[in-house]
């Protein structure tokens, strides 16, 4: 069985931050989310996995290499533009050549894993096994309707949903996926949907096994999911402290304070991940924050966010919650008269002040 990594989106609802860097490399308790996919297929057995890679493909390819610290051999598949799931199965039909495959989708997070699933799909070899959820606003997904415990139709973000099982963003399939996705015709979205390549499937009379997953999914494609799927993670950290933390500071919880970091005059409260290099002075840091490596903190307060390599937030009369901020970034407060607000911000960025 081989693997199907998709990370050719251009992850527009986390811009400005992916205009500069790929959504699947944007890091979850200081991990990119792509590193989790591969390792899910490799915790399965599998060993050959292609990765289909859009216009980030250099950064994803520099970042992944070969596979070889996974114990992968890795395959890029190159896809000149987004064009549905089901074309990023087409297009790596050479690739599989004939075998069932695992499609996993790069900034998807599955908490449990995908042992069991791929297990059964090996013994009881389906067209498909597709894997779902309920949730609260199925518009945004694909959603499954199921009568006696099978897969009777399938519809990609419904404007009047047919149910609220959405489509986990992984799937199993054997070799007959590929007449399907031939099959089929773009949507009114321009796209080869995948939903609409189970359907025919199903319309074929083929065998479409679904199951419920058990424990928490997350597509990391938004803001706040991706701050979601970071505190759910923390919470599984076990303390470790590598770092140097003087005598004034209090490291409260499950902390990972890694080598390199030092921690002066502060406070930490876990769940926290602090990377290495990492300088946090006369701070507070709360909560399900994840700060990377060669990040300074100083005389000011953060949590429930994520920070990227090398930025600062110094000297800030308020506290930040809820926040992704990208690599490189200055935060500052500037002390000088007359009182003002000074930005320099890129498109689609967004920014609260409080009064």
């Amino acid at each position: 069985m081989k693997g199907l990594i998709l990370s050719g989106g251009r992850g527009t609802r986390l811009r400005p931050l992916t205009y500069t860097s790929a959504k699947q490399l944007v890091p979850v308790a200081n991990k990119p989310v792509l590193f989790y996919g591969i390792e899910a297929l490799a915790e399965a057995g599998i060993r050959q996995i292609g990765i289909v890679v859009g216009e980030t493909h250099a950064e994803i390819r520099a970042a992944v290499g070969d596979g070889s610290r996974w114990g992968v051999c890795v395959t890029y598949i190159q896809q000149d533009e987004p064009r549905g799931l089901a074309h990023a199965v087409l297009i790596s039909e050479a690739f599989i050549g004939g075998e069932p495959f695992v499609m996993y989708l790069g900034d998807n997070l599955l908490n449990k894993g995908i042992v069991p699933f791929v297990q059964q799909f090996g013994h009881e070899h389906p067209a498909a096994q597709i894997l779902l959820t309920p949730v609260p606003d199925p518009q945004m997904f694909g959603v499954a309707e199921l009568k006696d415990g099978k897969v009777v139709r399938l519809v990609e973000k419904p404007q009047d949903p047919i149910g609220n099982l959405a489509l986990v963003g992984v799937y199993m399939f054997g070799p007959e996926i590929f007449d399907s996705v031939k099959r089929i015709t773009p949507s009114r979205r321009n796209e080869l949907e995948i939903t609409d390549a189970i359907q025919d499937l199903i319309d074929r009379g083929l065998t479409v096994t679904p199951h419920l997953v058990d424990g928490w999914w997350k597509d990391t494609g938004k803001l706040e999911d991706m701050l979601e799927a970071n505190r759910l993670i923390l919470e599984t950290i076990t303390r470790r402290i590598d770092g140097t933390v003087d005598a004034e500071s209090r490291i409260e919880g499950k902390v990972i304070i890694e080598a390199g970091a030092v921690i002066e005059h502060s406070v930490v409260r876990g769940p926290v991940i602090i990377g290495a290099g990492a300088r946090i002075r006369n701070a507070y840091v709360g909560p399900f924050t994840a700060i990377m490596n060669d990040v300074e903190i100083r005389d000011s307060e953060i949590e429930h966010s994520i920070v990227l390599e090398g930025s600062c937030v110094n000297d800030l009369g308020t506290r930040v919650a809820d926040s992704l901020i990208g690599k490189n970034v200055k935060i500052n407060r500037m002390p000088l008269k007359p009182s003002a607000y000074r930005f320099m911000l890129g498109d689609n960025s967004e920014v609260w002040i409080r009064w």
